[in-house]
């Protein structure tokens, strides 16, 4: 299966079953969660710039709890590149704020 979403840069962002299978894999907690990674990619609260441009979307799941949906996007096109949870907000904050 393929999912599809815009990103807030109107760029089609992709989630492949390879890179969901990759994903719960390394990080066990985000099974379950496909719809919600998606989801932060479509409406993340913030957006912070990669060293290696790639871009990290932020979307609050619980009170203190932030889904990190990790993507990168191309001139045609984008991937997810994998996804987990945090509390630590801080270590995003450090880096450069794309959105809003």
């Amino acid at each position: 299966m393929l999912d599809v979403v815009k990103s807030k840069n109107e760029t089609v962002i992709r989630l492949t079953d390879e890179r969901w299978a990759h994903i719960i894999e390394q990080h066990c907690e985000m099974a379950g969660r496909r719809q919600e990674v998606l989801e932060a990619v479509e409406e993340p609260d913030v957006i912070y710039a990669g060293s290696a441009q790639e871009l990290f979307a932020l979307k609050a799941v619980d009170k203190d709890k932030y889904i990190v949906a990790v993507y990168r996007e191309t001139a045609s096109d984008g991937f997810i590149i994998t996804a987990f949870l945090t509390r630590r907000l801080r270590a995003f904050e450090r880096r450069k704020k794309l959105w809003p």
